[in-house]
């Protein structure tokens, strides 16, 4: 079987981390992404769930910059007086 090479970036704490896990599971780490590549072309998906950190939804990311600017602004935390609770959280 005729081999490629494969080079990619990644972040140094993550292979530090990662030679340490294959080294204590008896792997090597090419061996390591070996099985993850056959195991993907095998399956024909990742073989793992991958899901979004809620904290970056486009709706937080919103309220946060508006955060930010408010705090650049000065505004940050300016309070109004409401009457009505329900009117309060639709303009949330």
């Amino acid at each position: 079987m005729t081999t490629k090479l494969v080079a990619f970036r990644i972040d140094e704490q993550v292979k530090d981390d990662f030679d340490k896990f294959c080294h204590q599971a008896g792997l090597s780490v090419s061996s390591a992404y070996n099985l993850f590549a056959r195991t993907v072309v095998r399956e024909q998906r990742i073989p793992f769930e991958i899901s979004m950190d809620p904290f970056y939804s486009s709706e937080n990311m919103s309220v946060l910059q508006k955060s930010i600017k408010d705090a650049e602004d000065g505004t940050f935390g300016a309070t109004a007086k409401v009457d009505d609770f329900d009117e309060l959280m639709a303009n949330l």
